[in-house]
């Protein structure tokens, strides 16, 4: 007597986004944003603390291109993305662990540093585009991922 094996079950559909699809989240572009995310908030984060160092230490590195309404001295700038930077680099660190926790900090960090650059356009016009594209996508990584374990 054979028994006959039932049939593999069907794949999932290549647009499937649900949790425990290929890719882990449903989204391989989400997976791989989220990890390199993180790796873009550490970078970042130790960026804007080597720029708040620079700014604390010496205020002529740095020069206005015209006055503006949201002028700050240049240390109180310093600080400011100091601090930020501090809080970024963690948030980053916390996304390797998958911690839901980082992901909700994450963005709200991500969210003060692009406002924190967009402030600093007058003083690093191209630095502060760059750095707001890359916030730009780490909260689209942030935001699209899909964790697959049970909540």
């Amino acid at each position: 007597m054979t028994s006959a094996a039932p049939p593999p079950p069907a794949p999932p559909a290549p647009d499937d986004r649900t949790p425990g699809g290929p890719g882990g989240s449903g989204d391989p572009l989400a997976t791989g944003g989220l990890a390199l995310g993180g790796t873009l908030m550490v970078v970042y984060g130790l960026f804007a603390v080597l720029q708040g160092i620079t700014a604390i230490a010496d205020d002529e590195v740095y020069t206005s291109f015209g006055d503006y309404v949201f002028e700050f001295d240049l240390t109180a700038w310093g600080w400011i993305h100091l601090i930020v930077g501090v809080l970024v680099v963690a948030a980053g660190f916390g996304l390797f662990t998958g911690a839901t926790w980082a992901r909700v900090v994450g963005a709200v960090v991500v969210g003060l540093a692009l406002i924190a650059n967009f402030m600093w356009l007058p003083y690093q016009p191209f630095w502060s585009i760059i750095m707001i594209l890359t916030g730009l996508f780490v909260l689209w990584s942030l935001f699209n991922y899909r964790s697959t374990r049970a909540a």
